[in-house]
C-alpha cells in the first residue's frame, strides 16, 4: 500500500470537475468577476477516468467530484458511467450547491452515483442571498428533496459556520435535518485559498456548536467511523439522527489524511491547503504511459509530508500568532473541497 512519510496510506481523491459555480459564497469566492480555466485546460471525463484508474491500483477507494459547483460540467452523469465501470473503486460522492438537483439528481443516481454531499449554510432567504449573491434557496431545496426522492441515502447537509453571520441558525438548521432525516456535518470556517479574509474570530468551534446543541437534543459520545475520516459524528440520544464536525482548524486531523486531490486543470494536490501541485494533464496530452504517471503519482505521495493544520493550531497556540496571509493557497474553486 502506497504511503506517505508519517504513514499515510492514499486511500481517497477529490476531483475537481470544473473551476465555474453559479454562487458566490463569501468565504469561497467572494469577488463578483473570475478569469476561469479555459475549457479545453479542464481535464476531459476520459483523461479523469484514466487517472481515477491508476489512484485505484495504488491504494483509492472513494472518489468525490467536486469544482467550483460541479453539476456546472455538462454530462456529468456520463463521468460517473465510467467511473462505475473503474475495478474496485466502491464509493463514488458528489459535492454540490444542490440548485441543479431538480433536474439532475434522477440522471447522477441512474448513471450510478453512490451519495450526495450538499452545501447549505442557512435557511433564511434573506441571509441565504447575502451569503451567496443569489436568490436561489428555493432551487437549492427543491434539489435537496429531489436528490431524497430520487433514492439518495444518507444525504448529509454541510454548513459551514461564521460568527456573527449563521450560528444563530445551528439549533434550526438541526431540526430541519432531524424532521426531514439528513444527516448533517458542521465545518469550521478555514482559511481556504487567499481571498476570503479569514479571521479566528468568526471561528464557532466545533467544542462550542456541540455545547448549544446538547442543551437543546442531548447527544452521547462522539467519534470517527473510520479512523481517516474527517468528520467526528456523534448520535442523538432519542436515536432520530446524528450529527457531525469537520473540525480542522480546532481539532486537526492531519495525522490521519488519506487524501488526495486533482485539480480542475490536472494538477496532483497534497493537502487543501497546498500552494501548488503538480501537472499531471501535460504529462498525460504528452503521451505519457501509465507506468510513467503511476511513478510520477508514487514520487509525489511517498515524499508528501503536509501537515498544514496541524502546524496552523501550533501558530495560533503561540506567542507569535497566526497569519493565514504568509502561505499562498491555491483558491478552493480550482482545488475542491
Amino acid at each position: 500500500m502506497l504511503a506517505d512519510i508519517y504513514h499515510r496510506e492514499l486511500r481517497d481523491l477529490r476531483i475537481s470537475v470544473t473551476d465555474r459555480c453559479n454562487f458566490r459564497c463569501t468565504y469561497c469566492m467572494p469577488f463578483d468577476e473570475y478569469v476561469w480555466i479555459d475549457r479545453e485546460e479542464l481535464l476531459s471525463f476520459e483523461e479523469i477516468t484514466r487517472l481515477t484508474r491508476l489512484f485505484v491500483q495504488l491504494g483509492v477507494r472513494k472518489v468525490r467530484l467536486t469544482g467550483g459547483e460541479p453539476l456546472l460540467r455538462s454530462q456529468l452523469e456520463s463521468l460517473i458511467t465510467q467511473l462505475c465501470e473503474v475495478p474496485e473503486l466502491s464509493d463514488i460522492c458528489l459535492t454540490t450547491n444542490a440548485s441543479r438537483l431538480v433536474e439532475k439528481a434522477a440522471p447522477l443516481r441512474a448513471a450510478g452515483l453512490s451519495r450526495i454531499n450538499i452545501s447549505l449554510d442557512t435557511l433564511d432567504a434573506d441571509k441565504f442571498k447575502r451569503m451567496t449573491k443569489r436568490e436561489d434557496l428555493p432551487k437549492v431545496l427543491n434539489g435537496i428533496f429531489a436528490a431524497k426522492a430520487s433514492g439518495f441515502e444518507p444525504i448529509k447537509i454541510n454548513m459551514v459556520v461564521e460568527r456573527g453571520i449563521n450560528d444563530e441558525e445551528i439549533i434550526s438548521m438541526v431540526e430541519f435535518c432531524r424532521e426531514h432525516e439528513f444527516s448533517l456535518r458542521f465545518i469550521e470556517y478555514m482559511d481556504v485559498g487567499n481571498a476570503n479574509a479569514w479571521s479566528s474570530s468568526k471561528i464557532v468551534s466545533k467544542k462550542e456548536i456541540l455545547e448549544r446543541i446538547h442543551a437543546v437534543y442531548p447527544t452521547e459520545d462522539g467519534d470517527r467511523e473510520k479512523i481517516s475520516d474527517p468528520a467526528i459524528q456523534f448520535a442523538f440520544s432519542d436515536r432520530r439522527g446524528d450529527i457531525g464536525f469537520i473540525a480542522s482548524v480546532t481539532e486537526p486531523f492531519c495525522t490521519n489524511c488519506t487524501r488526495a486531490r486533482l485539480t480542475a486543470d490536472g494538477k496532483l494536490v497534497t493537502c487543501l491547503f497546498s500552494n501548488d501541485g503538480l501537472d499531471l494533464k501535460t504529462l498525460l496530452r504528452g503521451g505519457a504511459t501509465d507506468d510513467a504517471l503511476t511513478e510520477v503519482i508514487t514520487s509525489v505521495w511517498s515524499k508528501r509530508s503536509d501537515r498544514y493544520s496541524d502546524e496552523r493550531l501550533e501558530a495560533m497556540n503561540s506567542s507569535e500568532g497566526y497569519n493565514p496571509r504568509r502561505q499562498k493557497k491555491i483558491e478552493m474553486i480550482t482545488l475542491g473541497g
